[in-house]
């Protein structure tokens, strides 16, 4: 099992960029894909407190719900990317 986990949805724009930058920089993670409907997110409200996705968790460095592409792309080159 990996520390990281990937809360997505099927064809989202905003996912697709993150999971380009967990590949690009060779990073094992769980999916899990989410319902389409909101009010049937309940997984991904418990951890992050909204229903929007992308929602990255990081088990090993204390990430416990982190919402919206960019900061999550920023987040994963600083910790795991050449400059790391």
């Amino acid at each position: 099992m990996s520390d990281l986990i990937l809360y997505e949805l099927e064809g989202c724009p905003y996912c697709a960029k993150v999971v380009s930058k967990l590949e690009a920089l060779g990073l094992d993670y769980e999916s899990r894909m989410v319902p389409r409907s909101h009010g049937e997110r309940t997984e991904v409200k418990d951890v992050s407190g909204q229903t929007g996705v992308p929602v990255l968790i990081d088990e090993a460095n204390g990430i416990d719900g982190m919402p919206e592409s960019g900061d999550i792309v920023e987040y994963l080159e600083e910790t795991y990317g050449s400059a790391a």
